[in-house]
């Protein structure tokens, strides 16, 4: 049975169906709307390293096949194959986009899909509709992407800029040149093959069992995903000022005599009044030269004394802005904007974005979810968003307050993005699919919400209280882990030992037992070695634990 996903939603290929040759379907249509739907092949930092790689009507095909355009069929607007064992090591995400040819926005469109087949069964399956977009005229429907295995991911992101926004955020341009006519006879390069035998993966035109590799024969109605919004779009940069080419004239100019001052009472000669801080009986001063051309009464080559130098433009006036220059609009320069640019915002249409060690990024409007965080964590966000208290109720309360694993914690929805900090301690996505993590409420930054959380008791004699205590997480999201210091992740193996003040977070199929160094005859002697509680880990391969360089 198809697993329904919505936006964010991700899973891993191997937990969908064992194959790796793929169909995927693409269904999207609006009135009147016409769409180019399109695979873009990424490299690890998510840029279109190789034009090879970019698949569409006009290159159906990767140099290898790993990634073929397969036309219209079976109910979708447009399909895929894709053979994940064969796509070239260089390749690590494969986006199927969507983009609008001639006008309109994605908001017309009507349901939709995005969907994987394999071995004939349809496996995934991610739903959409125009409410989910505004002004968007191109979308990123979906990814695989490697990480440590082939995954897919639901993106459903948007750019109102259309297929130029999306070639230059995957790091390509437009080309603006008249494509050449193929020679005499020969078949452009989008044409199908040749009349032959069709391959083995594709649907037979009359088949009595779904074959091993194809769309099954009747698509299901697409199912409306909730309206989330996307992402408003940052505003385009401003293109810089290239000044003008300017040209010397090829004689100097004659000096020209300064004309005796006039002294106007009032209008003058042309019913003009005298000119704003003008002081009457004095003659207007010179009107400055056209921009790049030489002043009259200079010598060739020379400029007068506090005029800007030649070919520049000169300073407007404190308090006034610069002629050209939009209101509004700050004045960049190349070494401006080249000092900044390490610092920009980094989207990469996930949920959880690391801006640097200390910033974490959150857009709302991926995965339907609300945010857990620690009260006051919030340093800046982006759209309409909702903060409201977390109560953990009189029970939660109590537990907290026993066991020191309570958490203070607001609630943040709504449609934008939120960044996340505190204390400028190191942060850390860690996504659960599934599993389980067990980290110190201290430690904890944000939650997903879909997370279940718990207080887990870890038994111990020789400490007071007989125990301690941590949280642990389990389910599908991701949990923003906060340490001082980079940490370091240990595999978990009969004789690790932590200390239990720098421990944090351990997975929760881990074994943990306290150990206790604390001995009645060290502690009549002055000076002990101060290691006198301990974790001992135990656990399969697979298990570990992260420990940071400090100590609470």
């Amino acid at each position: 049975m198809a697993r329904e996903f919505q936006r964010g939603h991700k899973a891993k290929i191997s937990d969908l169906t064992p194959g790796t040759d793929l169909y995927v379907g693409v269904q999207i249509a609006g009135p009147g709307l016409t769409f180019d739907i399109s695979c873009f092949g990424l490299d690890a930092d998510e840029q279109l390293s190789d034009d090879r790689y970019f698949i569409f009507f006009n290159q159906p095909t990767s140099p290898e096949e790993s990634i073929q355009l397969l036309g219209a069929q079976a109910g979708d607007t447009e399909s895929f194959r894709v053979t994940l064992d064969r796509v070239p090591a260089g390749i690590h995400k494969l986006s199927f986009t969507a983009t609008l040819d001639g006008p309109g926005q994605m908001s017309q469109v009507g349901p939709g899909y995005i969907r994987v087949v394999a071995g004939g069964e349809e496996v995934v399956r991610y739903a959409f509709t125009g409410s989910e977009f505004t002004t968007e005229r191109a979308v990123m429907l979906g990814d695989f992407y490697l990480k440590d295995v082939w995954r897919f991911a639901a993106v459903g992101q948007g750019f109102d800029g259309g297929l130029d926004a999306l070639l230059k955020n995957f790091g390509g341009e437009v080309a603006e040149e008249e494509p050449a006519a193929p020679p005499q006879g020969a078949a452009p390069s989008f044409a199908p093959p040749v009349q032959g035998a069709a391959p083995s993966f594709a649907p037979p035109a009359q088949a009595t069992a779904p074959p091993a590799f194809g769309a099954p024969a009747a698509p299901q109605a697409p199912q409306p995903a909730p309206a989330f919004g996307a992402p408003p779009q940052a505003p385009a940069q401003q293109p810089l000022h290239a000044a003008p080419t300017m040209a010397a004239p090829m004689a100097p100019q004659a000096p020209v005599a300064p004309h005796a001052p006039v002294a106007p009472q009032g209008p003058d000669a042309y019913g003009r009044p005298p000119q704003f801080g003008q002081v009457p009986g004095q003659a207007a001063p010179p009107a400055a030269p056209p921009y790049g051309q030489q002043p009259p009464g200079a010598p060739y080559g020379q400029q007068p004394p506090g005029a800007p130098p030649f070919g520049q433009q000169a300073p407007a006036p404190f308090g006034q802005q610069s002629p050209g220059v939009p209101q509004g609009v700050p004045q960049g320069g190349a070494g401006l904007q080249a000092a900044l640019q390490p610092y920009k915002e980094t989207a990469t249409g996930q949920r959880w974005t690391p801006q640097n060690q200390q910033l974490m990024r959150v857009d709302l409007t991926m995965g339907g979810t609300a945010v857990l965080a620690r009260q006051g964590s919030m340093v800046m966000y982006q759209g309409k968003v909702d903060f409201s208290y977390k109560g953990a109720g009189f029970a939660g309360r109590m537990v907290g307050n026993a066991t020191g694993q309570e958490m203070q914690l607001m609630r943040c929805t709504g449609r934008g993005q939120v960044f996340l900090a505190e204390d400028g301690s190191h942060l850390h996505p860690v996504e659960l699919q599934g599993d389980g993590i067990c980290v110190s409420a201290e430690n904890v930054l944000a939650f997903d919400e879909s997370l279940q959380y718990e207080v887990r008791r870890i038994e111990g004699h020789g400490i007071p209280g007989g125990a301690l205590f941590t949280m642990q997480f389990q389910g599908t999201g991701t949990v923003v882990v906060k340490t001082r210091g980079v940490p370091v992740v240990l595999p978990v193996t009969p004789t690790t030992f932590a200390d239990c003040n720098a421990v944090v977070a351990w997975s929760s199929a881990s074994q943990v037992i306290l150990s206790s160094q604390v001995r009645l005859r060290r502690n009549a002697y002055p000076g002990h070695s101060g290691e006198t509680v301990n974790l001992q880990f135990r656990g399969a391969p697979g298990n570990f634990v992260v420990v940071q360089p400090y100590e609470v």
